[in-house]
């Protein structure tokens, strides 16, 4: 079922932005009045079509599903010496250069519109999500004698409820999350301000040189010791029989300790007893004012392994109890005008980031792991999907950046290779030479074809 689902978030989301994408393309020829002949959802052969309008356009399906193209009429592509007068007036090298930049640039620009209505909408909804209060970990494993994490040494407890980064006011984990990643793009440090219950506000500096070196890939803040702040760590339910109900745990207790560690949440005390499998371990609680200590024996389990720990299946601990674990959510509607203003400064922030990570990697800064292809975006549109319609329609709205920055790079075969030419054709006044453009085209088709090798083989890579 999930991989049904899968198919399908992955195919609606990357199946309307190419439809989205080509509509910007056909609009704008119509409105230059250059003629189109086919508009055609996915590459290669034609497996159905239908012509309508005064153009008789033909509106196909084609047998690639991943891309799309619309074709008008182009000398280039054969004699138009046949055609009528009124014809060869619609042809597209006919028309003059600001025409054609028009008609190359309206693709991207339709995919920068559609993110921008999806997040104006989505933030004039009001999104539910976790509140900037914070949970870190003490230690980079889940018990002690670890290295401190980043966050741990600069300072921040968890508890703390984040006001600002690098002086940009924090409400939400999203946004918490997203300067983070900025900080370390930019390489630089990130000045956390923060509320702590009872004491006051703080400012804590996460070191440039921390952020510099972090793989982007993944959970960034938890790489530095942050997560999602949860609630206190107290019982909600103790299975009969299992290693807790054995011990004495009860509904209610509240967790304090496992040997002497301290656990700030229900996640850190999941964490010390995976990791403790088959050991006695000593857990203290706090039952109607008193503190008791119970010692217990989690049970082994064999379950699936990640993908980063390079193993079929691992040994975990279990108990049979569970924890509260729910954060704190918050959900603030927008007025339209403040929700148009966020969502310009969403799409700007967002393809600004994507310029300097596609820099970093051209530089070596940033691995090349980071090049991801159709795999991981269907895995990620599935996962999305699963967690509800704003985390999806928040995916398609970033996806929809992404292919609008893509297809403006100034790669020969892609959008922003033909506004090189024509940009060119502006500062010079004389087109580019068909057999230099015959030329870059080749190389373009091999440099995009290298892009999609390696982003499929990343795909596998995180896949085994």
């Amino acid at each position: 079922m999930n991989f049904l689902q899968t198919v399908l978030a992955f195919v609606v989301c990357l199946g309307s932005l190419i439809i989205f994408h080509e509509l910007g393309h056909y609009l704008m020829a119509r409105w230059c009045g250059v003629k189109v002949l086919r508009f055609s959802v996915g590459m290669g052969k034609v497996v159905w079509s239908r012509r309508f309008g005064p153009d008789q356009t033909e509106w196909a399906v084609s047998a690639l599903p991943l891309g799309g193209y619309v074709k008008m009429l182009d000398s280039r592509e054969g004699d138009l010496g046949h055609l009528p007068p009124a014809d060869l007036k619609r042809e597209f090298t006919r028309q003059n250069v600001w025409k054609r930049i028009a008609i190359v640039a309206a693709g991207p620009l339709a995919n920068f519109l559609i993110a921008i209505v999806l997040f104006a909408g989505l933030y004039m909804h009001g999104v539910e999500e976790p509140t900037s209060k914070i949970s870190v970990r003490a230690t980079e494993a889940a018990i002690s004698g670890a290295a401190p994490t980043v966050a741990w040494r600069a300072g921040l407890r968890s508890g703390d409820v984040v006001t600002a980064v690098n002086e940009q006011p924090v409400a939400v984990w999203s946004e918490l999350r997203w300067n983070l990643i900025q900080a370390a793009v930019d390489k630089k440090e990130a000045r956390i301000a923060v509320e702590r219950a009872g004491q006051g506000r703080f400012t804590f500096v996460l070191p440039a040189d921390a952020l510099a070196t972090l793989d982007l890939e993944g959970d960034v803040p938890g790489k530095l010791g942050v997560g999602v702040g949860r609630p206190a760590p107290v019982v909600q339910e103790v299975i009969a029989g299992g290693p807790a109900a054995r011990a004495g745990l009860l509904k209610g207790d509240l967790l304090l300790s496992v040997d002497g560690t301290p656990v700030g949440d229900g996640i850190a005390f999941i964490d010390i007893i995976r990791a403790s499998a088959g050991k006695t371990v000593q857990v203290a609680v706090r039952r109607a004012g008193q503190q008791l200590v119970l010692p217990m024996v989690p049970q082994a389990e064999l379950v699936k392994g990640e993908a980063k720990t390079g193993k079929g299946t691992v040994t975990v601990g279990k108990i049979s109890a569970y924890v509260e674990l729910q954060p704190d959510m918050i959900s603030v509607p927008s007025s339209p005008l403040a929700a148009i203003g966020k969502s310009l400064a969403r799409v700007w922030d967002t393809c600004t980031m994507t310029v300097k990570m596609i820099g970093k990697m051209i530089t070596g800064e940033v691995s090349l792991k980071n090049v991801t292809g159709p795999i991981t975006i269907a895995d990620y549109a599935g996962q999305t999907a699963r967690m509800g319609v704003a985390s999806y329609l928040s995916f398609i709205a970033f996806i929809s950046i992404s292919l609008g920055v893509m297809n403006l790079l100034p790669i020969p075969v892609l959008d922003g290779g033909h506004l090189l030419y024509y940009s060119l054709e502006v500062l010079t006044g004389r087109s580019v030479p068909e057999r230099f453009g015959e030329i870059a085209q080749r190389l373009g088709m091999g440099l995009l074809l290298t892009l999609m090798l390696l982003a499929v083989f990343n795909d596998v890579a995180r896949l085994l």
